[in-house]
């Protein structure tokens, strides 16, 4: 069951972009998600409180589980989900987000003391490629500049959270590190609706089977599959998974959405397969 647990992430996490649609045509972005995450807050409460966790720790470690969820449920989620209710593609935002095992594996070492193979580097940049070949020709459309931007940001928020879990991941039980990291993305996106926007929710059919899927597959599944791959495997090879997620993006598209698929889509979803495989095996 373990072994199943990396393409059940890399399905969960795909999905995430698909769903997104949904959700900014009814609502803004940031107040949807502290609507998502008071409810992922609330539900990984209960789950410990009824396998009896200690929420005790040492301050330290707290503060920084709670800054890790900032960073990866908050202003990593929060760019993708402005930059698409901006009018940038979904495609785009997930081959920037792709960028992450490459920006992973150059820091694992120097900050992680990993070492990363020849072969890691070599599925790397295989995978890499095939996310290219995948969402390439959509590079040369007209893009907005500031969703680009929101986007780099994100890329930049999801690997920093990446390695500082690695780094922590030892320190606070995994149910009690996600009560702190969704408690902390809610306070982030309660603040940053006040801030920043007028808020909108509109409970439409759409909107609210979307929300419901990315509570419970994507915050409650995906988020917790990726801190025990991270907790149990490298900080390089478990990144290594996100090259899947654009391609996989792509054939959720085109089965929920009939967008479609050309024959470089499949080419480039067979290279980074190779190179996830390189990568990632022992």
């Amino acid at each position: 069951m373990t072994k199943l647990l990396p393409l059940l992430f890399i399905i969960l996490w795909a999905s995430a972009f698909v769903s997104s649609k949904f959700i900014v045509v009814a609502a803004t972005p940031f107040a949807s998600l502290a609507l998502r995450y008071g409810f992922v807050t609330a539900g990984f409460f209960c789950f410990a409180l009824f396998i009896r966790e200690r929420f005790a720790g040492r301050p330290g470690d707290i503060a920084a589980a709670c800054m890790i969820g900032v960073l990866f449920h908050g202003v990593s989620i929060g760019s993708v989900f402005y930059s698409v209710s901006i009018g940038l593609p979904t495609g785009i935002a997930a081959l920037i987000n792709s960028l992450q095992p490459v920006l992973t594996s150059l820091l694992a070492g120097p900050l992680l003391g990993e070492k990363v193979t020849w072969r890691q580097w070599l599925g790397i940049v295989l995978g890499f490629t095939g996310v290219v070949l995948v969402l390439g020709l959509d590079v040369g459309v007209s893009l907005p500049t500031l969703g680009v931007i929101s986007s780099v940001i994100g890329l930049a928020a999801l690997t920093s959270a990446t390695l500082w879990q690695k780094k922590m991941s030892d320190r606070l039980s995994l149910p009690v590190t996600n009560v702190y990291q969704a408690f902390a993305a809610f306070i982030f996106y309660l603040l940053a609706t006040l801030a920043f926007e007028d808020s909108v929710i509109n409970f439409t059919s759409g909107f609210v089977m979307a929300m419901g899927w990315q509570i419970l597959c994507v915050s409650f599944g995906a988020f917790t599959i990726l801190l025990y791959l991270l907790k149990t495997g490298s900080a390089s090879k478990t990144s290594a998974l996100f090259f899947l997620v654009p391609p996989v993006s792509i054939f959720m598209a085109w089965l929920l959405l009939g967008e479609q698929v050309t024959r470089m889509d499949l080419l480039g979803l067979l290279i980074a397969t190779v190179g996830v495989y390189l990568a990632t095996r022992k």
